[in-house]
């Protein structure tokens, strides 16, 4: 027979449960990161690159490529810091086309989509 203090099972699942999902939250850095994370961090390079000249800008990219896309929607662009190259994502008649660009040169390294 439990005593007075005695908590039933049932209630312990929930508390117990959430514990650990924080803490798995906390300790996990991929879990961690906030959505869009990726999306700044290559921002952030490519801004770093550009200040030591490594780079063209970000507008000086679009301003080339935007208008060899007529009928496309821009919706922006990542950047691989690695590899140096923007791939801008554009989209046209419901499919999405991607554009990877030197991010040194400017020229267009390759196009994906239709």
């Amino acid at each position: 027979m439990p005593g007075p203090y005695a908590i039933p099972m049932p209630m312990l699942v929930k508390p117990v449960l959430i514990a650990c999902l924080a803490s798995l939250a906390l300790t996990s850095p991929v879990l961690a990161r906030p959505v869009g994370a990726e999306q700044d961090d290559g921002q952030r390079a490519a801004r770093e690159r550009r200040l030591r000249g490594q780079n063209l800008p970000a507008r000086e990219i679009e301003r080339r490529v935007i208008p060899k896309m007529p009928g496309a929607q821009y919706l922006g662009f990542d950047y691989d810091p690695e590899h140096d190259v923007y791939t801008l994502k554009f989209l046209r008649n419901g499919s999405v086309i991607w554009v990877e660009v030197d991010g040194h040169t400017g020229q267009v390294l390759r196009r994906m989509g239709s």
